[in-house]
């Protein structure tokens, strides 16, 4: 059984993005926290911040850890959190809170493969609303489905995973149903590889429930005179691979991703986390 290390890597913001209109400017990641590849702990808080009348908060709050478990069948830990309370778009999209948490499990022996358990527990909208209007959001937080997970098997090859993949953006392969062409075409294909890398997009959302301005498919809502909002979109990312095994994985979930196209125009990341890390055989 050889002995492993682990590199760990969690890093949370409370919002980040590029506005163009009505003003040209660079939102840096705000109440960043980042653990440090050792592991360890780092938190930061975050003071009222608003750009003119575009984007507001009240407060924000990050975490991000990383441990070893050496209990039997457990492993090498990571938890990144963010928090984002009393969020304002535009008074458009309003939240009172929006929490973004991905937590880690890789294994610890070799024999068990290099893919992590991932949970998305804790993330979480409360009271979204668009233009006013209440929005109610489902959220499945176990997708990646850890009854059937292996830790010798990327999720883009995970058979249990894409067909429950496959389920969640049926809507954007219906016929019909007023779909815009680039989200059918950014929803349709499956994992993307590109070189050494293979990826996949797609979101916790199982459902938005309520009546506002636009439309929404699946995840993503469609708002007239403002641009689109894309909610619970998580990004998996296999690289570095040993045989057919990916010795890295990154998880990435940003709960609220606006892009605007419109009254104002830009894009704009709110609750973001992500995770990382890899294993290295002892004394690598």
């Amino acid at each position: 059984m050889a002995e492993r290390k682990h590199r760990y890597h969690a890093e949370a913001g409370a919002i980040h993005g590029a506005l163009a209109l009505p003003v040209s400017l660079q939102i840096e990641p705000q109440a960043h926290a980042k653990v440090d590849p050792t592991g360890g702990y780092e938190s930061q808080h975050g003071k009222p911040f608003r750009i003119e009348g575009i984007v507001s908060y009240t407060t924000a709050h990050t975490q991000v850890a990383g441990h070893t478990d050496d209990k039997p069948a457990r492993g090498f830990k990571t938890l990144a959190t963010a928090v984002v309370e009393d969020l304002n778009i535009l008074n458009i999209v309003t939240a009172d809170r929006v929490v973004a948490q991905v937590s880690t499990e890789h294994p610890l022996d070799d024999q068990d493969g290099h893919v992590p358990d991932v949970t998305f527990l804790g993330s979480q909208f409360y009271n979204l609303r668009i233009a006013g209007f209440p929005v109610e959001v489902e959220l499945d937080l176990n997708l990646v489905n850890p009854e059937e997970h292996s830790g010798k098997i990327a999720f883009t090859k995970n058979d249990a995973f894409l067909k429950r993949l496959a389920d969640r953006f049926d809507v954007f392969r219906r016929d019909g149903d007023g779909i815009p062409e680039d989200l059918r075409r950014r929803y349709q294909t499956g994992p993307v590889t590109v070189g050494d890398t293979e990826s996949t997009e797609y979101s916790l959302v199982t459902a938005v429930k309520g009546v506002f301005p636009g439309r929404n498919f699946g995840h993503v809502l469609d708002i007239p005179n403002f641009g689109r909002v894309y909610l619970g979109v998580v990004r998996i990312e296999h690289s570095d691979y040993e045989g057919n095994i990916p010795k890295t994985t990154l998880i990435e979930l940003t709960m609220i991703d606006v892009r605007m196209g419109c009254i104002a125009s830009g894009s704009i990341a709110c609750a973001n986390t992500k995770s990382n890390g890899g294993t290295v055989p002892g004394g690598g």
